[in-house]
C-alpha cells in the first residue's frame, strides 16, 4: 500500500489542538502560571485569525470554563487526560481526514495518567476523522518528517526497551514506512539531558525545509553540547544540510538541570513561536528562526512554567492539516 506521507509541520493546518493545564495536583503553584503561558501561546498561533484555528483542551468541564475566560478566540472542548502533552498523546495526522492512533504507555511506564491511552482517538473522534489504531507506542515528539519521506529520531528514545522491546530497528522503519509514509530515517543518538521523554528528537533536532535540519550549537558550559555535537556530525554524514541555532544553555528548575530547548518551537500558518528561558540567548535565538522563516512572524514566549511540567510549546501541540 502505497502511504501519504506526513506532511511537515509548515504545511497548511486547519486547526491545532493545544493542551490546557487542567490538573491543579499535578501543577501545583505553577498552574496559573502555566495557564497564562498556554494562552499567550495560543494567541500567538492564532494571530488575530491570521493564523490557524485553536483548539484548547481542557481535562473538565472546571478547566475548559478557565480556558474559556482567558481565550475568548479559540474554541474549547473538554475531554479527560491525565497531562497536556498532545504532541505525544494525540493521534498523529497524515492527512485532514486520517490519524494514526499509536499506544502510549507514560513515556516507557514513567507517568500512567488515566485519558493519556486514548485522548488521541477521542479528539480526532469528535472532528470526524478517521482513526486508524497502530498497535505499537510512539510519541509525535520522537520523530520529525520534512515532508519528502526523511524522517529524523533519536536511538535513545525509539529503540529504547521501554517502549517496544519486541521490534527491532527494522521493524520500526517498516512500520514508520507503512503508516506514516516514511521512507528514509536519520538516526540520531541520545536526546537532552535529564529529558523524561528519553530524548525526544523535537527537544534536539529540527527540519526547517526539505531536507534542512536546525541543530543547537551549546558552548562549554552547556550541559548538551557534546549531545548537540554528536547529532549535527552524524546529520552531516548522513547527508542533510545542517544549520546551527543557539541554545539556552544550562537551565535549572530547584538547582536541578532541566531540558530547556529553543528546539520546542512550533510552526504555525502565520507564526513560529520559540520558548523563551530568560537565557542570554533568547533573542538571538528568535533572530536565527527569524532569518529561517522569513514568512512567518517569528515571536518569543516564556515557557517557564510549562517547562515545569517537563516540555514546551511543541510538546502541547498538534497539529491538524488542511
Amino acid at each position: 500500500m502505497n502511504r501519504v506521507i506526513q506532511p511537515p509541520e509548515w504545511a497548511h493546518h486547519k486547526a491545532v489542538w493545544i493542551g490546557f493545564p487542567s490538573h491543579p495536583e499535578l501543577w501545583l503553584d505553577d498552574l496559573t502560571l502555566a495557564r497564562a503561558e498556554v494562552t499567550a501561546f495560543a494567541a500567538a498561533v492564532h494571530a488575530d485569525g491570521l493564523g490557524e484555528k485553536v483548539i484548547l483542551v481542557a481535562a473538565d468541564e472546571q478547566a475548559a470554563k478557565a480556558a474559556h475566560a482567558l481565550a475568548p478566540f479559540a474554541e474549547v472542548v473538554a475531554e479527560p487526560f491525565g497531562d497536556i502533552w498532545l504532541r505525544d498523546t494525540a493521534a498523529i495526522m497524515v492527512s485532514p481526514r486520517h490519524a494514526c492512533d499509536f499506544a502510549f504507555n507514560g513515556w516507557g511506564g514513567k507517568y500512567d495518567l488515566p485519558g493519556d491511552d486514548d485522548i488521541g482517538a477521542r479528539l480526532a473522534k469528535r472532528r470526524g476523522i478517521e482513526v486508524e489504531r497502530c498497535d505499537w507506542v510512539l510519541e509525535g515528539g520522537a520523530i520529525d518528517g520534512d515532508g519528502t519521506g526523511l524522517m529524523v529520531t533519536t536511538e535513545q528514545c525509539l529503540l529504547n526497551h521501554n517502549r517496544n522491546p519486541g521490534l527491532s530497528r527494522t521493524d520500526i522503519a517498516d512500520r514508520l514506512r507503512e503508516q506514516l509514509g516514511f521512507t528514509d530515517i536519520l538516526w540520531l543518538g541520545d536526546g537532552l539531558l535529564n529529558d523524561h521523554t528519553d530524548g525526544h528528537v523535537d527537544n534536539l533536532a529540527r527540519f526547517v525545509a526539505p531536507g534542512r535540519l536546525a541543530i543547537p550549537e551549546g558552548s562549554d558550559n552547556d550541559p548538551n553540547w557534546r549531545v548537540y555535537q554528536a547529532a549535527a556530525e552524524k546529520a552531516v554524514a548522513f547527508g542533510v544540510d545542517v544549520v546551527r541555532v543557539p541554545s539556552p544553555g544550562r537551565v535549572l528548575h530547584d538547582e536541578e538541570i532541566v531540558p530547556a530547548s529553543y528546539m520546542n518551537f512550533y510552526i504555525g500558518n502565520a507564526a513560529v513561536v520559540v520558548p523563551q528561558y530568560g537565557s542570554s540567548n533568547d533573542t538571538a535565538a528568535v533572530e536565527a528562526f527569524a532569518a529561517l522563516f522569513p514568512n512567518h512572524r517569528v515571536i518569543g514566549q516564556r515557557a517557564d512554567h510549562i517547562l515545569t511540567g517537563g516540555g514546551s510549546f511543541h510538546c502541547i501541540s498538534q497539529q491538524i492539516p488542511g
